[in-house]
């Protein structure tokens, strides 16, 4: 297999949504949007949703980015989860890039999947 040169990692928080909380998460979603928005070494960010359930589909140029990312919006993470249930925390990227994630998320229930070929366009 090629060793991927693409230093990039992606994000995927899940939620469970009480149907009582859906609008309040919505209003939530378009908030976190508006913030990331501005966020330079955001690749894309957006939610996806399934029934009561959601789940944010994010990427970022490198591990520094994510990081970034949660110091901007650690006050809106916050408030949903006071509204849903986070029931599952995907990280992807290179070995490399997690490396430098795992301390400081390691209060996080994360699981990690590294990437081990492949290329970004």
């Amino acid at each position: 297999m090629d060793a991927p040169t693409d230093s990039g990692v992606s994000f995927a928080p899940y939620f469970d949504i009480p149907s009582a909380n859906r609008a309040a998460f919505e209003a939530l979603v378009e908030e976190f949007v508006a913030t990331t928005r501005q966020e330079a070494g955001c690749l894309y960010y957006g939610f996806c949703f399934k029934g009561d359930q959601a789940m944010c589909r994010e990427g970022y140029a490198n591990a520094d980015a994510f990081l970034a990312h949660l110091d901007n919006v650690g006050t809106l993470f916050a408030k949903a989860q006071e509204i849903a249930t986070v029931t599952r925390m995907e990280m992807h990227g290179p070995a490399a890039e997690l490396d430098k994630l795992r301390q400081p998320l390691a209060d996080l229930d994360i699981d990690y999947f590294i990437l081990e070929t492949g290329f970004r366009a």
